[in-house]
């Protein structure tokens, strides 16, 4: 028999049957029946289990493509999304040169400590004032030199597995560390732009006089359920944010 999908309420509130089936498809990503690089059925199979059109079925798998959770692989079939170093840093890392060429940076976490959320941090987050979060201080460094400090808050325990060397340049990207180590796959970022002098601990850390104008990115990470998994705050000096509207 065809799997049940969740009814609507009123028809004039009901949502489309492709979005119904985006919405079945992605719980059981969430849920971990299909795990990074898994496939899922084929979408001939997925329309018969469910009971829908073939069509209703690909125009659900195309949102999912597009949202970033699944990617279709030429002749293969579709997969749920496993992230790389260099899809993290394509997707997620929007600063360029003066002249607008692409960066690609090494990361170091300076420090990794257990503390309690700040008020941002907990905002940002959906947590109770002072919950625990695992704190990192990151510089990420090109051509030689730091081109942006960053400082991350990630809530525990979501992220007590996370394993993180510290003082050393990361061989993969956060974001596939947070996969990897604690099943926790980034989805979506939102990131917000503002201007700020930089403190005296940034300002070393980037080669700049403290006080100069830098750059300040706050940035929410959501994961596949659309709950915020990371607050980050990046300050870059030297540097554009750049992002391309489609």
């Amino acid at each position: 028999m065809p799997e049940d999908l969740p009814r609507a309420g009123p028809a004039v509130t009901a949502r489309p049957l492709y979005q119904q089936v985006h919405d079945h498809l992605l719980g059981r990503i969430v849920a971990g029946e299909w795990l990074p690089g898994d496939y899922l059925p084929s979408e001939q199979r997925l329309a018969a289990s469910l009971g829908v059109a073939l069509g209703t079925v690909r125009r659900a798998l195309d949102e999912l493509v597009q949202a970033g959770v699944v990617e279709r692989r030429q002749g293969r079939g579709t997969a749920v999304l496993r992230h790389s170093s260099d899809r993290a840093r394509f997707r997620f890392f929007r600063l360029v040169g003066p002249d607008g060429a692409r960066i690609v940076p090494t990361g170091r976490v300076l420090a990794a400590r257990a503390r309690a959320a700040r008020a941002e941090e907990a905002r940002a987050l959906g947590l109770a004032p002072a919950a625990p979060v695992l704190a990192l201080t990151r510089e990420r460094r090109a051509a030689g030199r730091v081109v942006v400090h960053e400082t991350i808050a990630l809530p525990l325990p979501l992220f007590a597995r996370l394993d993180v060397p510290v003082g050393q340049d990361l061989a993969e990207e956060l974001y596939v560390l947070y996969q990897r180590d604690c099943g926790i796959t980034v989805a979506r970022a939102e990131d917000r732009i503002s201007p700020e002098a930089a403190s005296a601990a940034v300002a070393r850390s980037l080669g700049v006089a403290p006080g100069m104008p830098i750059l300040r990115i706050r940035r929410i990470a959501f994961g596949l359920d659309g709950v915020a998994v990371e607050h980050r705050v990046s300050r870059a000096a030297r540097l554009d944010y750049a992002v391309a509207i489609e």
